[in-house]
């Protein structure tokens, strides 16, 4: 059986890429680039909620919110595209004129079937890392919205799995959630 070797790169090789200049679907996850297909309407009418709603609450806090594609660099060999992500007012996460560097305070990401292994292990493990305060998984397909916190010594810890009829306090955005609202965009 022939073996495939993957060639891990860094983010200055992945931005210099001609890929990366004509693309705008792709993330480099742990040095492998990531090509991804378009998503659905409910995925996107999804995000499109979610981004209505972090969008209000920036413009109260003057926090920010963004949705994919923008880039989130990380580290050297991880630079995501989160779905939708918020910076609080006094985020340590730098916007930058091309993309943003550091990790957001709240990521979320809109689950499908050809994602959601890697949002769910190594895009995870990534956020936890790198400190994100907040990381939302939206599962269209069992409508639920599992929301994981800052725990402490740099562990992201499951605050809970919440239905359709659910409500949840984002901590990051100090705001109780509906997850009718989110899911039903």
């Amino acid at each position: 059986m022939a073996h495939l070797e993957r060639t891990r790169i860094t983010a200055a090789a992945y931005f210099a890429s001609a890929d990366y200049a004509r693309e705008t679907l792709l993330q480099l996850v742990d040095g492998m680039v990531i090509a991804e297909m378009a998503p659905i309407p409910q995925h996107q009418a999804i995000v499109r909620e979610i981004l209505v709603l972090f969008t209000l609450r920036a413009r109260l806090t003057g926090g920010r919110a963004y949705a994919a594609p923008v880039d989130v660099y990380l580290d050297e060999y991880n630079v995501y595209q989160p779905d939708v992500l918020y910076l609080t007012a006094d985020s340590a996460c730098v916007v930058g004129e091309k993309r943003l560097v550091g990790a957001p305070d709240l990521v979320v990401e809109v689950l499908s079937p050809s994602t959601a292994r890697l949002d769910r292990q190594v895009k995870f493990n990534a956020y936890e890392a790198h400190g994100v305060a907040e990381y939302w998984l939206v599962d269209p397909l069992y409508q639920v919205v599992e929301v994981w916190c800052q725990g402490g010594a740099g562990r992201l810890l499951r605050q809970g799995v919440y239905g359709v009829e659910d409500h949840f306090t984002s901590v990051t955005l100090g705001e109780v959630i509906s997850v009718a609202g989110v899911l039903t965009g």
